[in-house]
């Protein structure tokens, strides 16, 4: 049977084009001991504009998670875009699986860019990297959104029954599906209300296209952020923060945007999407826009005035 025309593959290409129309270059960045970190950076920096971090989550590289947003963010800030550890061109020889890890890389590629202040948004387990990156390095994060960043969960959360999972193995196979129907069941607790006509050979393009050779590396982050993970272990951080949680997320449920809100204190606003799951699609996503542009640009938005804006 001939195989389906790759539209993932064609997406890439689309997204490679328009980030670098935005006004991106590609760069890899050599931190040592089998640590090379990818990135795309601006091809002339503007030193009037902020800078703007925006790292990804399990899945595609930033390319696909931030195309639709780059042209708006590229007139406000310098905007930086990494592949993560064991995604796209991004890899290490060292057997590190931890968000920690991750961020001290992260900040090794931004500072060899010559940035020393940036703001930052991590959506999912980039929001991990992300809070690890301001705790880490508080003078390098200016402001940080975390979008359906579970940072407050705890290993005990499982046994629980907090999770759909009911294990991390269980975790391991729901996050990275290996086959169509895998997918569909996974787009099932991802999104609020999900696209369930996709042809499979679509699906299984996908599969194919972000490939399973990294899938050892993929499942050692995942085991990584539950392994003996405790509220009392989590620092605290400083840096204004804007929190944005699906009302129906079920990967990581809104309970735990309280609590990193209860956590954060009051440096932290809590935002509540209606309608919308772990994922966003659709007027969601243009919903999320506005708070973040509001968060990261506009001065006079204060905590305190922010934790009156619920949708």
């Amino acid at each position: 049977m001939a195989k389906c025309f790759s539209l993932s593959a064609t997406y890439d290409r689309w997204c490679r084009f328009s980030f670098s129309r935005a006004g991106l270059k590609s760069t890899t960045t050599d931190l040592g001991e089998g640590t090379v970190m990818h990135c795309w950076v601006p091809k002339t920096y503007k030193p009037n504009k902020p800078n703007l971090l925006l790292l990804h989550g399990l899945g595609p590289t930033g390319l696909w998670t931030w195309n639709m947003f780059i042209s708006r963010f590229i007139e406000r800030f310098n905007v930086y875009v990494p592949d993560l550890l064991f995604f796209g061109e991004s890899y290490t020889t060292r057997p590190e699986w931890t968000e920690h890890f991750q961020a001290q890389c992260v900040a090794g590629a931004l500072k060899s860019q010559g940035v020393t202040k940036t703001n930052v948004v991590g959506p999912s387990y980039g929001g991990f990297v992300a809070y690890s990156l301001a705790a880490q390095f508080p003078e390098m994060v200016e402001k940080l959104v975390l979008w359906g960043a579970g940072v407050c969960m705890e290993e005990k959360d499982i046994e629980d029954g907090m999770f759909q999972v009911k294990s991390t193995d269980e975790a391991v196979k729901l996050l990275l599906p290996r086959t169509p129907e895998k997918m569909k069941e996974m787009l099932k607790v991802v999104f609020y209300k999900p696209v369930m006509s996709i042809p499979t050979c679509f699906l299984q393009d996908f599969i194919d296209f972000i490939g399973m050779e990294r899938l050892q590396e993929w499942t050692g982050l995942i085991n990584a952020l539950f392994k003996d993970r405790k509220m009392s272990n989590l620092p605290k951080i400083t840096q204004p923060t804007l929190i944005i949680w699906g009302e129906y997320d079920k990967v990581f449920p809104l309970e735990l945007g309280h609590r990193l809100k209860r956590h954060v204190d009051e440096n932290a606003q809590l935002v509540v999407i209606k309608d919308c799951g772990h994922a966003a699609n659709g007027g969601e996503v243009k919903e999320m826009y506005k708070h973040m542009k509001s968060f990261l640009i506009d001065p006079h938005l204060s905590p305190k005035k922010a934790n009156l804006i619920k949708i």
